[in-house]
């Protein structure tokens, strides 16, 4: 049984497509046992709740430094005997502390088709708008494996999704999340679970079951 501890900084609807795909018996032999957030009272605490998954706030403007709050999140992580830690939403940079402990075995989802509108200060809507800007064609979601520098790990996962005419920043938001976001960081979670991934420099190979 796969231990999984998610990391959320916001509303959570990646950690509900993840409770939900668990729930359907779409991910097998693996449970969410901890939902951490860096900021208080956010809805995704909310959303673990409401599934009996344990659900705290460790906050990262309480640790003066990130190495220190690394420290806080492994205490935590181990003290449920976590095997996969995943960032569904997660705000807060981790630190090399952190990152080294669950080497390969943090993944992450990232709003556009990387090495694409990624890296240090892409985050939430910005993707989109930054997407929107450039005039591309297609953006897009991809789940990657977390090293040090931001969305740098090697991809597991990628899904595109075709830009309109008309849309915004936050349609498009809306439409990479239901139709790429929901769908491969579930999908990441049930190769990890089946033991299906093989990490060779930044290539991730995909084994047949």
């Amino acid at each position: 049984m796969l231990r999984i501890g998610v990391l959320v900084s916001g509303g959570g609807t990646n950690l509900q497509a993840i409770i939900d795909k668990i729930e359907s018996g779409f991910i097998k032999d693996c449970s969410i046992v901890t939902v951490v957030s860096s900021k208080p009272n956010v809805y995704a605490l909310e959303r673990a709740k409401k599934h009996n998954i344990s659900a705290v706030c460790i906050a990262r403007k309480d640790y003066a430094s990130v190495h220190e709050y690394g420290e806080a999140l492994i205490e935590h992580f181990e003290s449920y005997d976590v095997g996969l830690v995943v960032m569904a939403g997660f705000l807060s940079i981790l630190g090399e502390n952190f990152v080294r402990r669950f080497e390969n075995r943090i993944i992450n989802i990232h709003p556009s088709l990387i090495p694409a509108f990624c890296g240090k200060g892409y985050y939430g809507i910005i993707p989109h708008q930054k997407a929107l800007e450039y005039g591309v064609k297609v953006t897009g979601a991809t789940v990657h494996f977390v090293e040090l520098e931001a969305d740098s790990g090697p991809i597991i996962l990628q899904k595109a999704v075709y830009i309109k005419d008309d849309d915004t920043a936050e349609t498009l938001q809306k439409r990479v999340m239901e139709e790429a976001e929901w769908e491969i960081l579930p999908e990441a979670i049930k190769l990890f679970a089946e033991g299906r991934l093989e990490v060779e420099g930044r290539k991730v190979r995909i084994r047949d079951k």
